[in-house]
């Protein structure tokens, strides 16, 4: 398989410094894709990354120095199929080692599950209270784990969440303004992108300053703060609705609005749900769509087109302007994520508008949400004895 190893790009008339990234393998492409059999395959870990209505499977050879793509797929509607007879037949059909172990991402660990884990009944019972966080994501994962023991009874499974990366938060990060009462409920800051973040922190490796932003900038969208390799703010709230402005997602918004939506148009908990995740962000402000791209192509001939786009850059690097206060200055400025590492012209405007900060240091990392779940599960594997 082709690797390639982008620059990052700030764009040109930005007061900013390119540095070149280390060395990142690119993600396979959306068709099944495979890299051979390694002579020495170490743990071999079968990913899964579930969406609401999609799953993406990954088989990783985790080394001791470095995590190989063995194969690749994108499956459409688990909902309706098992996909575990697909994937045997991929690896059959390939030659592939078979796994040792499954790894699943997780977006919401919720108050109990602060680390990724061996997953056992215990984990089970907090996966499913805390699905009451993310509804769109938790109980598709929650029916492809249980789908995933008893197809596979005999190897390990193991959650890695998205909310892990960001139990450091300190309490000033997390704590929500609202009474004492419903924080006990788990009513607080988790932050999400986590894998993300991880991924780049192990991208950069020695090249790791003490103050780093990094913007996951996709669909989803997110600034984190970290520091000395430790999340100390971000973005996303108790869900990953809060925030920058994303793909159909709002981000932050006044509660008043709400209030005056359920008052005076008679919205349910349901219809605002629905409003400010699906139907909002880059979507609801061009009325047309919420792929970038789309918009870029648009945007000299419609208004509001050019409108979602520049608040997006204008949330965006109100974020990071945040961060760098909560950080108490910038070292570095990651951009990751399906816009933040292919959309020059959003880097170009965000970091336009971060003049202010001097002699930034910017630079692209390529997200590998998968090999960091893999990473983690060889890890706990070895620790475990699993």
């Amino acid at each position: 398989m082709a690797k390639t190893c982008p620059r990052s790009a700030a764009g040109h008339g930005v007061r900013s410094r390119e540095i070149a990234s280390p060395g990142c393998p690119g993600r396979a492409s959306q068709a099944v894709t495979t890299t051979g059999n390694p002579a020495d395959p170490g743990t071999v870990v079968l990913v899964l990354n579930s969406g609401s209505s999609s799953l993406k499977i990954g088989l990783y050879a985790v080394g001791a120095r470095d995590v190989s793509e063995l194969l690749a797929d994108d499956l459409e509607t688990v909902a309706k199929d098992n996909p575990f007879a697909r994937i045997d037949r991929l690896i059959a059909e390939t030659a592939l080692p078979a796994p040792a172990v499954i790894g699943h991402r997780i977006v919401h660990g919720g108050p109990a599950l602060t680390d990724h884990c061996l997953i056992d009944p215990v984990v089970l019972r907090h996966l499913e209270a805390a699905a009451i966080f993310a509804p769109l994501h938790d109980p598709a994962s929650l029916a492809l784990i249980h789908q995933a023991i008893a197809h596979y009874p005999t190897l390990p499974q193991i959650a890695c969440f998205d909310t892990a990366f960001h139990a450091s938060l300190p309490p000033i990060a997390y704590t929500l303004p609202i009474p004492r009462t419903l924080r006990r409920d788990g009513v607080r800051r988790y932050g999400f992108h986590g894998l993300s973040c991880e991924s780049a922190v192990a991208a950069l490796g020695p090249d790791l300053p003490e103050r780093v932003i990094l913007a996951h900038l996709g669909n989803g969208a997110s600034i984190t703060a970290i520091l000395g390799g430790r999340s100390i703010d971000t973005s996303m709230g108790l869900t990953p609705s809060g925030g920058m402005i994303m793909g159909t997602r709002s981000g932050d918004l006044d509660p008043g609005v709400l209030l005056f939506l359920m008052r005076e148009k008679a919205l349910d908990a349901t219809a605002l749900e629905q409003l400010i995740d699906q139907h909002s962000g880059l979507s609801g402000i061009s009325g047309s769509t919420s792929d970038m791209r789309v918009l870029a192509g648009k945007a000299d001939g419609d208004a509001d087109a050019r409108l979602a786009i520049d608040m997006f850059c204008y949330s965006a690097s109100k974020q990071i302007a945040g961060m760098i206060a909560a950080l108490g200055g910038i070292d570095l400025l990651v951009f990751t994520g399906g816009i933040g590492e292919h959309d020059a012209h959003v880097r170009t405007a965000i970091c336009a508008r971060l003049a202010w900060v001097g002699d930034l240091a910017v630079r692209v990392v390529p997200a590998r949400e998968n090999a960091q779940i893999a990473r983690h599960c060889a890890a706990i594997l070895a620790r475990e004895g699993a």
